[in-house]
């Protein structure tokens, strides 16, 4: 019997050379293994491991071309949502003292912002969900490996540590979950040898200074406004427009708020080089796309934040026949997530089509691994995602934007109801409240079934996430303008819109 074991055992001659040799049934070690210990991967292998399976999972971070590296638990935990929403709040806090003295609260002045105090707290907790991560995988009795894989055959993966050790896995499905890494604009001089990205930014311990962030995406955005907040002179270079893919009336709205909120905006520039000067500091040479004239400036820090790219390279796809988008990188799947070869599948950020968000990778895998192992049948639904951009004024949406209604229904066929609003929070205090607005997207026919809902203001993730349950059940206008709203909040001004866009009214709240 111990002939149809799967067994380790020390190949000659090969020092340091860890393998599993594969019994004489032919049946592989693990039922499921996982590469890629983010979100995706990590939801899938703990959901497999509930059906009482054997399961693995491998997770190596390549460090930084700055050298920065991390723990288990993939970019959100690490460098992503988690220390983004905490530094966010960071700066949340700071205008909250400004309002503070508003409202009688003695503060002594100046108040200073400390970067390496508040990183470190953000770094320990992160170092705190690391840990959690492995005990969470321990206590499910799945088998977790620090080494990088990449595919030697369709059920064989061959691991490295980083000492360069080799150990040999076989599995029955393999569900690839890498995730994705910031581009640099390796055609610009000097991005790669003196620029940082969202890889790095989280995990400086010292404060990043004047700093520019170079493009318009959320994670450009969200950078830069939290680092307005904590008091730091920001710059934006912008090539096209802002929040590419949302809705452009509402990310209009986020960045003029930015701007008089103190983050400064270079539209329509690309950068050409960045020079290290003797000071340390960083010279910075771009190009105005409208003028056509060239400027300059010097920074403490520069940060690409330009895109992200599915981190495949390491995993040798086309030996197995892993098919993926030549344009993009992205692995190909089908509503199942399965991929071009039967028994792979991916999951999360490396797959084409998908949104690039933590929920939708972690609700994936689990369904995923209760469609494998538990005779589940459900697949995952990608439509109305509700998601939210932390910038100073967040802004979150479920659904579909205008744009993308009006393409998929025509002008004529859609009815917007809108309005500008003053959150109860910003009175006394005076503060600005231009931007504060709010609008939803509905079909015109009589049932009016609400398309999307979009919300620029205080804790817009907290308003979104309870109106996203009724949009996903398929919610009308004449429900919602049904729905009793809870006084004083800022959400409740979505139960009392009426002023559409066509009607060409003014749409500002006025009253309590």
């Amino acid at each position: 019997m111990a002939a149809l074991w799967w067994r380790r055992r020390r190949l000659p001659g090969a020092a340091g050379l860890c393998r599993t040799a594969r019994a004489l049934s032919g049946k592989p070690e693990y039922d499921l293994l996982v590469i890629g210990g983010g979100s995706g991967g990590l939801a899938c292998a703990k959901e497999a491991a509930q059906f009482g399976r054997k399961v693995a999972v491998l997770d190596y971070v390549e460090p930084s071309p700055q050298g920065t590296k991390w723990g288990l638990g993939g970019t959100c935990v690490n460098v992503g949502c988690i220390p983004k929403k905490l530094m966010h709040q960071a700066a949340l806090l700071g205008s909250a003292l400004k309002d503070a003295q508003c409202y009688g609260w003695n503060i002594a002045h100046p108040v200073h912002h400390n970067w390496s105090e508040m990183a470190q707290a953000v770094q320990n907790y992160v170092k705190s969900l690391n840990w959690g991560h492995r005990v969470q995988l321990q206590d499910k009795k799945v088998k977790y490996f620090n080494v990088k894989g990449s595919f030697s055959d369709p059920h064989t993966i061959r691991g490295l540590t980083k000492g360069g050790k080799e150990t040999i896995l076989t599995a029955e499905k393999i569900v690839i979950a890498t995730g994705g890494r910031p581009k640099y604009p390796t055609h610009v001089a000097g991005a790669l040898e003196y620029g940082i990205t969202s890889d790095d930014l989280f995990w400086l311990k010292e404060s990043p200074g004047k700093t520019l962030v170079v493009g318009a995406s959320y994670i450009s955005l969200e950078c830069a406004g939290f680092l307005t907040g904590i008091g730091l002179d920001t710059m934006v270079m912008m090539r096209s427009i802002p929040l590419r893919g949302f809705d452009q009336q509402m990310a209009s709205l986020v960045t003029e708020y930015m701007e008089s909120y103190g983050t400064k905006f270079l539209k329509k520039c690309i950068p050409t080089k960045v020079e290290k000067l003797e000071s340390n500091r960083l010279h910075v040479t771009w190009k105005n796309t409208d003028s056509g004239t060239e400027e300059a400036d010097s920074f403490d820090t520069v940060m690409w934040a330009v895109g992200r790219a599915p981190d495949t390279k390491a995993l040798n796809l086309e030996a197995v026949g892993v098919k993926t988008n030549s344009e993009t990188g992205k692995i190909i799947v089908d509503a199942s997530e399965a991929t071009s070869v039967p028994h792979i599948y991916a999951v999360g950020d490396i797959t084409e089509g998908r949104p690039e968000l933590t929920p939708t990778a972690i609700a994936a895998g689990k369904l995923l691994a209760q469609r494998l192992f538990g005779q589940s049948s459900e697949l995952m639904d990608y439509d109305n995602v509700p998601t939210t951009v932390f910038t100073p004024l967040e802004y979150g949406c479920v659904g579909l934007s205008e744009e993308k209604a009006v393409q998929c229904y025509g002008s004529d066929n859609i009815e917007v109801y809108h309005a500008f609003y003053k959150p109860l929070e910003f009175t006394v205090a005076e503060r600005d409240a231009t931007q504060c607005y709010m609008k939803m997207v509905c079909l015109r026919e009589r049932e009016q079934r609400i398309l999307g809902l979009h919300f620029i203001g205080p804790n817009a993730g907290e308003v979104i996430q309870g109106f996203a349950l009724g949009i996903k059940c398929g919610a009308t206008y004449p429900q919602l303008m049904k729905t009793v709203g809870i006084h004083p909040t800022c959400a409740e001004e979505i139960t009392k819109l009426h002023i559409t866009k066509r009607s060409g009214l003014d749409a500002t709240v006025t009253g309590c």
